[in-house]
């Protein structure tokens, strides 16, 4: 009997650690990035994209054995054949976009623009441990600005400024941009007799003590550094008397002893001109503050590093870091090319904000009018007045199977299609419609007559009236 012979099905589970969101979900995802874009374009950014993969050289140049751990290799399924490229044996995945860009610009450097402004919106691997809050696979969204030998510090203070137009734009919450410089504290451990090492590993502590009650920083920096107990105390002293304004706190730093450390002293005034353009950029004081405890973990930034929380969920942490680094393509060229920049993981933030229910779907489909069919003979109608709505810049879509209108608006329902169109016989030969705003109940009074010539325009209208020509979450 012919199709007896069985096959064996494969269990259709995603993997592990790479995200698949529902329609509902992916539409917000969508929306988010073209807002992001929206306002590092309205900054001047221009996009740039890079493959996905590169050489294994290119991404653990500046990663070592960290990034080596969690590189994605690739490889042909059934190996080397005749006529592959020897190379195609010696490429990865890229695990961020910050190194892709490092080998772009050395590529590139004879004909771009300096300082070289781009963003970048594309995804990234990682193998690391899938858990929550934590993917394989995620979108990344960032920018930088690269200088030629030397790059201005008002550079730096454009980051808080695109910050702050995107999680506006996002409308996800009140935000605050935490603002630091990483020579400050590095000079500070110096100043009390740190060396180089130890500093460096104090600093990725130090970078995570939000993690814990304040009340128990000293037993933290005791147990995780090799810092003695006299640099402890003064260490945790340091941040709690640093509070205040922001005028307060740079004052404070300027008369604290550790001024007399050249890198400390360097930090305290580039972070005076950092905040001081910040403001003048239109970031309001109650979206910014200097935090001294901000150093970010990473060797690689050098002076004026960023972190942004939302107020009221900072167990998410950061939603968007960055910071200004000494030389962007060091593995690469001779030529100097200091940098500034900040990243967005879109994915690892969007999981958050639907898991805390910051953001809930509306809808699973960008279709603002559904056009129901009530009789097959009028279907060329109903596509006329889907081409009218769609001409208008409306998504719209019709119902082509063959169901009761109580279906159809239930369809309308569980998409969360907000308006529908009803034409039958005695509709059609008066030369209009029914347009319903689609209620849990149905209800009636929700309906308005429009003639045909007018559906465009009344549609439009109703949709500003009932502020539903976004995608609200």
């Amino acid at each position: 009997m012919r199709g007896s012979a069985s096959v064996a099905k494969s269990a259709p589970l995603p993997i592990s650690g790479f995200i698949e969101f529902l329609p509902e979900q992916q539409l917000i995802l969508q929306e988010f990035i073209r807002r992001i874009r929206a306002a590092y374009e309205l900054h001047g950014f221009s996009p740039i994209e890079t493959p996905a993969v590169e050489r294994v050289e290119v991404l653990t140049s500046k990663g070592g054995e960290a990034a080596e751990r969690e590189i994605y290799a690739i490889s042909r399924l059934l190996g080397q054949q005749d006529g592959a490229e020897a190379s195609d044996s010696n490429l990865a995945l890229h695990f961020d976009l910050t190194v892709p860009l490092a080998r772009y610009v050395a590529s590139y450097a004879s004909q771009l623009s300096f300082p070289f402004r781009r963003y970048q919106i594309q995804k990234v691997w990682r193998g690391e441990r899938a858990q929550a809050g934590r993917f394989r696979e995620f979108y990344q969204c960032d920018i930088d600005i690269i200088g030629r030998e030397q790059l201005s510090l008002l550079a730096d203070a454009e980051m808080p400024a695109v910050i702050y137009d995107v999680f506006r734009s996002l409308a996800i919450g009140e935000f605050i941009i935490r603002i630091s410089n990483r020579k400050i504290l590095q000079g500070f451990l110096r100043h009390y007799g740190v060396d180089r090492d130890t500093s460096a590993a104090g600093l990725r502590v130090i970078d995570k003590l939000d993690r814990h009650p304040p009340a128990d920083w000293n037993k933290v920096l005791i147990a995780q550094t090799t810092l003695s107990p006299d640099v402890v105390e003064r260490v945790t002293g340091f941040f709690f008397g640093a509070g205040g304004a922001t005028a307060e706190t740079l004052q404070w730093l300027k008369d604290h002893d550790a001024n007399a450390d050249k890198d400390f002293a360097l930090g305290v005034e580039e972070l005076g001109v950092v905040v001081k353009a910040v403001g003048e950029l239109g970031v309001p004081e109650t979206h910014f503050k200097i935090d001294l405890r901000l150093a970010r973990g990473l060797d690689y930034y050098t002076g004026t590093v960023f972190e942004t929380l939302l107020v009221g969920h900072e167990a998410i942490g950061s939603i968007c870091s960055g910071g200004r680094y000494d030389d962007l393509t060091g593995f690469f060229a001779d030529e100097k090319l200091p940098g500034v920049g900040i990243s967005i993981g879109l994915t690892r933030l969007m999981a958050q904000l639907l898991d805390k229910k910051i953001v809930k779907p509306r809808a699973s489909t960008p279709a603002k009018v559904l056009v129901t069919s009530l009789d097959k003979k009028h279907l060329p109608d109903y596509l006329k007045i889907a081409n009218a709505l769609r001409s208008a810049n409306i998504a719209t879509e019709v119902f082509t199977e063959e169901a009761r209108l109580g279906k159809q608006l239930k369809y309308a329902l569980r998409k969360g299609i907000p308006l529908v169109i009803i034409a039958g016989d005695q509709e059609l030969s008066q030369g209009q419609v029914q347009l319903k705003y689609l209620t849990e109940d149905f209800a009636q009074k929700d309906v308005e007559e429009i003639p045909l010539p007018e559906i465009a325009a009344r549609v439009t209208e109703k949709l500003r009236v009932l502020g539903l020509c976004g995608i609200a979450w």
